[in-house]
């Protein structure tokens, strides 16, 4: 493990911060390059005074709006007409789709900063954004946000642990059981904000 952080210091130290732009924008779409492994080298690297911290943090938020975008406009223009015309060969017929785009359209918000924290769901929650053509403005801030808070923990965690890389992935992993309980957290404070809010309406 060490060997492979020190190669990944090197690596991004010689790519730059375009490097950090283009590894995190492959880590937002399909391709799985662990931002765990992208954002802590960088963190690392503004230790040693070889980066700027918050330039970093930036290149890895822009990087993740750009890859979210890729799998956003993919998933708008392509697979959207898909569902739309065969969906109801899969399961999906047009009626079930519009229920499902109404959902993230009223919860999409949180949908998207949530799943920004979160492993695996990070590479994905921009498909459903785009099939139910999520506003831009909202999509933009909510993914910024989420990626922003989770680029920010991984590069810190690089800047403060400096020079002992051994334990960079142990304190990411530790930080991402921290995100999942703040996520749930979260969500379960949304649910209840969302449940007072039709209570009072119906009153």
């Amino acid at each position: 493990m060490h060997t492979l952080i020190q190669w990944l210091v090197d690596t991004i130290g010689a790519m730059g911060y375009p490097g950090i732009v283009l590894l995190m924008a492959m880590e937002s779409s399909i391709i799985p390059v662990p931002s765990e492994l992208v954002m802590p080298p960088a963190g690392y690297l503004a230790f040693q005074g070889k980066m700027n911290l918050g330039v970093a943090i930036l290149c890895g938020t822009v990087g993740s709006l750009i890859g979210a975008y890729a799998n956003y406009y993919a998933s708008h223009y392509l697979g959207r007409p898909l569902i739309l015309k065969y969906g109801k060969y899969v399961l999906i017929p047009p009626d079930k789709f519009e229920r499902v785009e109404r959902f993230f359209l009223r919860h999409g918000e949180i949908s998207t900063f949530i799943g920004r924290l979160l492993p695996v769901v990070r590479h994905l929650i921009s498909i459903p954004a785009g099939l139910a053509g999520m506003n831009h403005l909202k999509f933009s801030f909510y993914t910024l946000a989420g990626a922003g808070l989770w680029c920010s923990i991984l590069t810190i965690i690089g800047y403060v642990i400096g020079e002992k890389q051994q334990l960079i992935m142990q304190y990411a992993h530790q930080a991402l059981v921290w995100v999942v309980l703040f996520s749930i957290a979260l969500v379960a404070a949304y649910i209840w904000w969302h449940k007072r809010r039709q209570n009072q309406q119906t009153m």
